[in-house]
């Protein structure tokens, strides 16, 4: 007799939530800063002809040899070593505090913010890969390279600036780039 009549709910419309969700896409995209990696600062070697000609006379002493064999031993001068002590023998070749006659030249220069001093430029060390080691491996040689950079760079930056080479303003930064400059010369094994 007495029916209630059921109301229906209008159904929502959602033709324009397609362009707002559009929107808010493209609006977080343009306003969110992406991470990009940057991986190691390093350069691609020239092509085999172009390396003969630009091959340059490098004093024995003023380079640092090192290689990556295929079964990932890591050696230094024809000696087998370690990262951790790889980290110590850059430090002591690249600084040559007491400018031992065995270890890299060091000639003067006027450097912005330090005057005259001696500048490590004429070392280079060399990096041999075989093509069949490990990427792990190669990857642990050249972080060892970096942290002996970074440590030699961070006591001048104590001692010159009375604070740590991460609290360094860019000039600063580059003062200390210029006196331990990273010379790094790569060639991939073949054989």
């Amino acid at each position: 007799m007495f029916r209630r009549k059921r109301r229906q709910v209008p159904g929502i419309n959602t033709t324009s939530t397609a362009d707002i969700s559009f929107m808010l896409l493209v609006f977080f995209l343009v306003t969110s800063s992406m991470d990009t990696d940057k991986g190691l600062p390093s350069q691609m070697p020239p092509p085999e002809n172009m390396e003969e000609v630009q091959e340059q006379m490098v004093k024995e002493r003023n380079v640092l040899a090192l290689e990556i064999d295929a079964s990932d031993r890591l050696t230094c001068n024809k000696e087998e070593i370690t990262p951790q002590e790889l980290t110590r023998r850059v430090e002591e070749f690249v600084a040559n505090t007491a400018n031992d006659p065995k270890l890299p030249e060091k000639s003067v220069r006027e450097v912005h913010l330090m005057g005259r001093c001696e500048v490590s430029d004429r070392h280079v060390i060399t990096i041999r890969a075989d093509r069949n080691s490990t990427y792990n491996t190669y990857i642990e040689m050249r972080n060892a390279i970096v942290a002996g950079y970074n440590n030699i760079r961070n006591r001048l930056a104590i001692k010159k600036f009375r604070h740590s080479l991460a609290e360094c303003s860019q000039e600063e930064h580059d003062a200390i780039l210029m006196v331990y400059p990273q010379r790094i010369s790569e060639k991939l094994n073949i054989e």
